[in-house]
């Protein structure tokens, strides 16, 4: 009798499960939810919205309550190693309800491709997509009919940001690279970054990372070989490892303002810390900060359900930031 097993073309144990029949198989994620016109824990209120129909990249878009002046925008880059989660799922929902309430900021959440139905670049493609979308609102033409009116009637485009965890701390480094050497729609320009717990990993450990033999065996190791499996360098491609020899200087970040956000806990930390050390040395012109939160671990403020000293103590110097 035939067996019925698929054969697995690629894997990250307990995560993810990529089968030679292109199937895909997903052992990690959060239930999707629907958009809200009045959160009733924060009334902020949110929409789905499409920005490209080929390639697929959608949003989900956050206005808090009040909007009597122009607000900061924040385009934010969800985490999930690149390969699992989502910007309609239930953590990122409550997260963006909670950081745009506190925050007073309209954001846009790029629901970008995820690998490895779509492996990278395919992200960084996406939300470089997004951003100059919501950049192309700064435009101001007759007739708005295909304009966003979030965006057109509360965004202040004087006060763009970029922000994500995880993996989207990694995107928005990158398309912070890449706003450096390439224009905004309308020239803006990325008045500040937020990189929270960012993937980053490389070849050679530091700190309290995995070593030897342990290396190709962490998970971060496993990821990115999943995620991008044609990568040049593989795990020191500058995308994932941007402290690397060769890679562009950090100091053609396009933005003027950096927050780098690290958990004390988190396995990413040391390597975080270097990264945001070595911008400082970089000669970039711009204003680098780091905040810690030495007790807690991985995107914490995002997986909690309750909202923790240390949840509210994180949203609250993100929204410092968003000014």
């Amino acid at each position: 009798m035939a067996s019925t097993t698929k054969e697995i073309a690629s894997e990250i144990p307990n995560i993810i499960k990529h089968y030679k029949d292109g199937t895909v198989e997903r052992f990690f994620g959060f239930p999707y939810v629907p958009p809200s016109l009045d959160d009733p824990q924060t009334g902020v209120s949110s929409k789905d919205i499409t920005i490209s129909h080929n390639p697929l990249v959608s949003a989900r878009l956050y206005l808090p309550q009040n909007k009597s002046q122009k607000l900061p925008i924040l385009v934010y880059f969800h985490c999930g190693g690149f390969c699992v989660e989502s910007a309609f799922s239930s953590i990122h929902h409550r997260y963006l309800n909670r950081l745009v309430s506190e925050a007073q900021v309209v954001a846009v959440s790029v629901e970008y491709r995820l690998a490895p139905e779509s492996p990278l670049p395919a992200a960084y493609e996406d939300c470089w997509t997004a951003l100059q979308w919501v950049a192309s609102h700064s435009i101001h033409q007759d007739g708005t009919s295909h304009k966003e009116p979030w965006l057109v009637d509360f965004g202040d485009f004087d006060r763009l940001y970029i922000g994500g965890d995880s993996a989207g701390g990694n995107l928005a480094h990158n398309i912070a690279m890449k706003a450096g050497a390439e224009s905004l729609n309308g020239g803006v320009k990325i008045l500040g970054a937020i990189l929270s717990h960012p993937y980053f990993w490389g070849s050679k450990p530091i700190g309290s990372e995995p070593k030897g033999e342990d290396i190709e065996k962490s998970g971060q190791y496993l990821c990115w070989n999943f995620v991008y499996p044609g990568a040049d360098g593989s795990i020191d491609n500058p995308l994932i490892n941007p402290m690397v020899s060769g890679a562009p200087s950090l100091a053609g970040l396009g933005c003027s303002r950096l927050l780098v956000c690290v958990a004390g806990k988190d396995e990413l930390r040391d390597r975080s810390v270097w990264y945001y050390d070595l911008v400082k040395e970089s000669g970039w012109k711009g204003e680098a900060e780091l905040f810690e939160v030495e007790e807690e671990g991985h995107c914490f403020h995002i997986l909690y359900e309750n909202e923790t000293e240390n949840v509210a103590k994180m949203i609250k110097r993100l929204a410092a930031f968003l000014v």
